[in-house]
């Protein structure tokens, strides 16, 4: 059986000139065979297998190759010597199929992190079920994608001294500091270290944001333009009298403001938020006007409205196109952020 099988090896490599078409129909062949006999194959026939694959995988083209790096995945017995080859290819659409199956041996996980491009590295990230060791390296790789992928895995098993060096990561990444605040397996000193240094950091940017947002507002009533037109321009002086019965009457909240919003009735929503926040109407006017969206949200907050009105009010403002959904996601982080009084210091001018 030996002798049998080193002939045939032999008779493999000998074989010059066959066109691509010939060795990928060898190829398909043999891998249906392989699939539809894996349950019943010896450790000496699964060897065998090996070292043909092994064989005909240089020889046929990468369309081929990833076809049967699919197939293959499905096998009911492992190919080393193949499964390694496919793994470590450069080309991600043979690689991937295998990174994303079942049981690979650690040594060969490392290699492709340590040799391998960023999508592979990614999809080792992600394995539901990850050693320690192979962790390791991927804490150690300069990949952001692949530290926030391994700090979301809850299949991944960490050593406390890669924990330290994930938390080490999250100080200068925001959002991979959220996630790692959710992981409930972080060690109990690093845990208590990590969250004292997260408030640390959070508390510093909270009380910087007033300062910096107030600068982006300023710089916002500079450049944003109003259209000067005599025959046109709003009477703030007669809504700001309406917003003022309105507040006497208890009136002037969110479902009034809203409903300003939704029927496009910006000259009151102007004296509403000049009115609530103690600003002047031609700066809220110029809020309103501006591209930027995160001046007049801070208007809203410090107004006392809720987050789904200042959402009304940004997305119905006249002359201008859809807001996009980060933005949209951004302004309302902000407005939830900011605390009441750090509002009101921000936009009241």
């Amino acid at each position: 059986m030996v002798a049998a099988s080193a002939a045939l090896l032999s008779e493999l490599d000998a074989i010059d000139g066959w066109p691509p078409e010939r060795w990928a129909d060898i190829l398909n062949q043999v891998t249906k065979f392989f699939l539809g006999h894996a349950d019943s194959l010896t450790t000496h026939q699964i060897a065998l297998f090996d070292d043909v694959f092994v064989r005909l995988i240089d020889r046929v083209d990468r369309q081929l190759l990833t076809q049967i790096s699919r197939q293959l995945t499905e096998g009911k017995c492992t190919l080393p010597l193949a499964t390694r080859r496919l793994a470590l290819h450069e080309d991600e659409s043979i690689s991937l199929p295998i990174l994303k199956s079942g049981n690979l041996a650690q040594a060969l996980l490392i290699d492709v992190v340590q040799s391998c491009g960023s999508k592979q590295r990614l999809a080792v990230a992600c394995r539901n079920d990850i050693a320690r060791s192979v962790s390791e390296v991927l804490v150690g790789c300069e990949d952001r994608a692949v530290h926030h992928a391994l700090a979301e895995n809850k299949g991944a098993k960490l050593s406390e001294e890669s924990w330290a060096g994930l938390i080490k990561l999250g100080e200068s990444d925001a959002a991979l500091a959220e996630r790692l605040g959710r992981r409930r397996d972080i060690p109990a000193q690093l845990k208590r270290q990590f969250r004292s240094k997260l408030e640390d950091t959070r508390m510093r940017e909270l009380n910087a944001m007033p300062g910096v947002m107030r600068d982006q507002i300023e710089n916002t009533i500079a450049t944003t333009e109003i259209v000067e037109n005599s025959d046109q321009r709003p009477d703030y002086a007669s809504a700001q009298a309406k917003m003022m019965e309105l507040g006497r009457k208890g009136r002037l909240n969110d479902s009034t403001i809203n409903r300003f919003a939704i029927s496009g009735e910006y000259t009151n929503i102007v004296a509403a938020l000049a009115l609530l926040t103690g600003s002047p109407t031609d700066v809220i006017e110029r809020l309103i006007a501006s591209d930027s969206i995160e001046g007049v949200v801070l208007a809203c907050k410090a107004s006392r409205l809720d987050w789904a009105t200042a959402n009304a009010i940004v997305r119905h403002r006249p002359g201008h196109s859809p807001v996009p959904a980060e933005e949209l996601e951004k302004a309302k982080k902000t407005f939830e952020t900011f605390s009441l009084s750090a509002a009101q210091r921000t936009v009241r001018f």
